[in-house]
Formats: C-alpha cells, sequence, structure tokens
C-alpha cells in the first residue's frame, strides 16, 4: 500500500452515484410498492451498500483500513432509472472516494440481482465520483506561487563545512514540489546577530515568507528561537502546537523542540528542527494550508 504515514489527519469527504436502469416503469412501481419477490430492494441495497463501504479495504488490496464516521445512503427512483447516492465521511490521513464509489457499485448490483427475475433488461449504466473533500487538495497552492520565500539554514557544522545541509535541502524540494518559489537559500552560524541581521535584511526586500532550519534544540548553541523572538510581532501559537503535535505521534523527542513560529511585519517567520526527519516532518505537519495566511494579510495580491 501507498505510505500515508506522512499525511495529516483531516475530515474526509466522498460521494459516488451509481445509476441502475430499467426497461419500464412496472420495474419502478414493483420497488416503491414492494413488490418484488426477492424482497424489499432498497433497504437490501442500503444494507449491502453499508457493509461494501466499512469492508473496502478487505477487497481493493491497495486501499488502507480506514474508521468510516458515516456512510449515508439515498436512493431516487425515476421513470426509468434509479440513481444511488452514497456519502462517506471519516477523520484519517487518506479520503474516502474509493469507500464511496464501492458502496454504490454494490448497492447498484445488489439492486441489479433483486430486479433480474422481474425485468430482464435491468442493467447498471455509471459508477462515478461525484465529489470529494478533505486532504491537501482542498487548497489551491498555484494561487501562492508567487510568493517569495527564503530557507535560512542555521548550524555551525553546515556553515563550517564539517557537515553537509540535509534539512534545507528537504524542505526545499517540499515547497517546489507544491510549485513554490525559493528565492534565497542562506547558509549561517547558530549566532543570534547574524540570524537577527539576515532576518531583518530579508523583510526588508520583502521576503514574504522565511523558513529556518537548525537551532531550535536544547545545546547551548541552539539560538534560533532567542534570536527571532524578539522581532515577532504577531505569533502564532497553534502552527506551532500543529507542528510539534504531528511531530509527536511519530517520535516522543518532538517535544523537546522550540519551533517557533510568528508575522514580523508582513513577512511570516517559522524556525523549524535542524534534523531532516524534524524539517520534512513540520513541512508535511502544516503546508500547504498555512498558506492561508497569506489571504489573511493586508488582502494578499495572488496576482503580484
Amino acid at each position: 500500500m501507498v505510505d500515508i504515514t506522512h499525511k495529516i489527519t483531516t475530515l474526509r469527504t466522498a460521494v459516488a452515484q451509481a445509476i441502475v436502469k430499467v426497461s419500464s416503469n412496472e420495474t419502478i412501481q414493483a420497488v416503491l410498492n414492494n413488490k418484488v419477490p426477492k424482497g424489499n430492494v432498497l433497504e437490501v441495497a442500503r444494507t449491502a451498500g453499508l457493509f461494501a463501504v466499512k469492508n473496502t479495504s478487505s477487497v481493493i488490496p491497495d486501499c488502507h483500513p480506514i474508521p468510516i464516521e458515516y456512510t449515508g445512503i439515498k436512493f431516487d427512483c425515476q421513470e426509468y432509472c434509479i440513481k444511488i447516492e452514497v456519502t462517506v465521511k471519516t477523520i484519517y490521513r487518506t479520503g474516502v472516494e474509493v469507500e464511496a464509489m464501492h458502496g454504490a457499485s454494490v448497492a447498484a448490483l445488489t439492486v441489479f440481482d433483486m430486479l433480474k427475475p422481474i425485468d430482464k433488461n435491468v442493467e447498471i449504466l455509471t459508477v462515478k465520483l461525484v465529489h470529494k473533500k478533505g486532504g491537501k487538495s482542498d487548497y489551491k497552492v498555484a494561487q501562492f506561487q508567487k510568493l517569495n520565500i527564503a530557507i535560512m539554514v542555521c548550524s555551525d557544522s553546515v556553515s563550517a563545512r564539517t557537515k553537509e545541509d540535509q534539512s534545507g535541502k528537504i524542505i526545499t524540494q517540499k515547497l517546489e514540489k507544491l510549485g513554490l518559489f525559493i528565492a534565497h537559500y542562506d547558509i549561517i552560524p547558530d549566532d543570534i546577530t547574524v540570524i537577527q541581521k539576515l532576518i531583518s535584511d530579508h523583510c526588508t526586500s520583502k521576503i514574504d515568507l522565511i523558513i529556518m532550519t537548525g537551532g531550535t534544540g536544547l545545546s547551548h548553541r541552539d539560538v534560533t528561537p532567542e534570536a527571532i523572538l524578539p522581532l515577532i510581532d504577531r505569533r502564532i501559537h497553534g502552527i506551532e502546537e500543529a507542528i510539534r503535535s504531528y511531530g509527536q505521534e511519530r517520535t516522543p523527542f518532538a517535544m523537546l523542540s522550540r519551533s517557533v513560529v510568528g508575522f514580523k511585519g508582513n513577512t511570516l517567520l517559522m524556525a523549524l528542527p535542524g534534523s531532516t526527519s524534524g524539517a520534512a516532518e513540520s513541512i508535511d505537519a502544516v503546508f500547504p494550508s498555512v498558506l492561508h495566511l497569506f489571504q489573511l494579510i493586508n488582502g494578499f495580491d495572488h496576482a503580484k
């Protein structure tokens, strides 16, 4: 199965539809009046659809077992067809599109099976996904592609070239994969004065987002939070909590990180861990949803 451990848990919704065509309105009337020999078509199909949704991962090899929080099945009996609509919701790391379509498919097959003794021309016309919501696909990152972003690697060893930079590279890769542009990439030592000077220079040149990696631990040289806290006008504790909560689900050492996030003027500052995994997980935890902030700051002009 596809690895989804890097994804965040959100409310996911999917709506699927199946259409069963019949040859006459007499078939529809038999369904509505409960005159079909095999029993109550709609109730049996509803039950079959519910079972199908909950057991999708047992039938479709690459589907993950998912905690299904809600399934709703509706029938619309028209003159020559029965429309089946299946809505599925979960709070999880991956979507429920296949679950909804599986439920619609099995409900349609059940209708077909129950009607074939009285209608030899019954057929299933379509099974399709109507709507889905939840996860990163909800965020239209394209509107933020004009953001100017600076990456700052804060590390004595990387600055001295005794250690190779990995965390800055992984952050860059993840942001570029989202279609975002990296305007500046700097490697500097763990020095409060140097960090503050570079941040001020970037803010003066109207950089929208500065992401720092490194210096958020608890060694004597980890000074990134001390450097940026005096510069922040508005601290955003919720983003910091989201980063630590995401990391804590993966390693207990995440609680030792001192990630700091906030605005200096209209520039968003984010101080992330220096480890490769910590930096990558921090980006996964809050992007692309964190970009919504730029819609709130001074009516950010997406076309600039």
